[in-house]
Formats: structure tokens, sequence, C-alpha cells
């Protein structure tokens, strides 16, 4: 069955080029539009919904004002706060800077990322009694970092719990690690999310 909707118009917000990617990272630090910010939309959607007949942009728009008036002005001031941030951070980036961030990104924290990769799927291959072995690039592609015997096992730094979104989605057994204080390596498996983690 094929069928054609017509949503209706809404506003469409013209940006300069590269602003809203920034934007959107001063966003992501200040988490300026979490539910506890800008209130839980998938809520206050359906509640709006409920509320007319003749759902618009502008409808919705005056009923969301109506719902949390200072909302989007407290969202606005943690953003501006981090973008103010961001601008200091950027008039100390020189072509120096970007060069030691590239070469510890693909020297320093790639061995050690692999490294990490490397002896947690060893442990929990000994643990068990089973071989292991590290994910093809094509595995790789699909969120598995390797194998212990046919269990597939995503390996990731503990930071990536506290991710609004995942930047990849990960399959298979979750690994998350971290060094404690005593510089120990310490994982804990996460057992296998349905349809991956995102």
């Amino acid at each position: 069955m094929k069928k054609t909707l017509s949503p209706g118009a809404w506003k469409k917000t013209a940006f300069p080029k590269y602003t809203t990617q920034l934007m959107n990272l001063a966003n992501q630090t200040a988490q300026g539009t979490r539910p506890k910010v800008v209130g839980q939309m998938s809520e206050l959607f359906p509640q709006y919904r409920r509320s007319t007949e003749k759902p618009s942009v502008e409808g919705w728009e005056q009923w969301y004002r109506e719902q949390n008036p200072e909302a989007i002005e407290r969202a606005t001031d943690k953003i501006c706060g981090q973008m103010d941030s961001l601008k200091e951070a950027i008039r100390l980036i020189d072509r120096d800077m970007i060069r030691d961030w590239v070469e510890d990104l693909v020297v320093n924290k790639t061995y050690q990322g692999l490294y990490y990769q490397q002896l947690i799927l060893e442990e929990i291959a000994a643990e068990r009694g089973e071989s292991w072995r590290l994910a093809t690039p094509e595995e790789e592609a699909q969120g598995v970092d390797g194998y212990v015997g046919e269990e597939a096992y995503s390996v990731k730094p503990s930071t990536y719990k506290s991710m609004d979104r995942l930047p990849e989605t990960l399959r298979g057994k979750i690994v998350f690690y971290r060094k404690n204080a005593a510089g120990e390596l310490v994982f804990e498996v996460e057992e296998q999310l349905k349809g991956g983690r995102r």
C-alpha cells in the first residue's frame, strides 16, 4: 500500500553555514534542550494534539509557550553560556594544537583503545575457556569490536554511558571500561540489548 500524506507547512529557519553544527555542539555540552529544561516532548506533543482538532505549528507554539513560558529562554541561556566558552577555546586553537590533537588521536588514543579491547577480550576468553578474535572491518562497521567464541562484543570506554546519542550502533554484549585511581583497567559486561544500543 502506498499513500501520500500532506503534513502541512511549518516555519523554516535559515542559519548561516556551520552555525548549527556549533550550536549543536554547545547544546550537547550544556544540555540545554534536555527534558528537565524544555520538557518531555514525547509527552507534551501528544497532549497538544489532544487539545485541538486543527493542529498547526502556530498552535503548537502557542500551546507550548503557555505550558512552559520560561523554557526557551532557560535553554537559550544555557547554550549561550557554553557557546561563549567555545568561542574562547576556538581562539586558542592553532595549527600546532590541531596537529597535536590529530597525533594524540591517531597514535595514543588508537593504541590505547585497541590495546584495551585486546586485553579485555583475552580476559573474557580466558574466563570462559574459549578463543577470541578482533572484528573484521566489515564487522566493525556493524558495531562489533570482537568475538569470544561465537559471542559478539562491543568494547567501549565508560564515557559512552553518559552520551545522549552514541556515535555508532553497538551490537552484541557491551563492555564498558575505565582506569581506576591505581591505574588498573576495570571493565563490566552488560547483557546484549535488543536491536543494539544507539
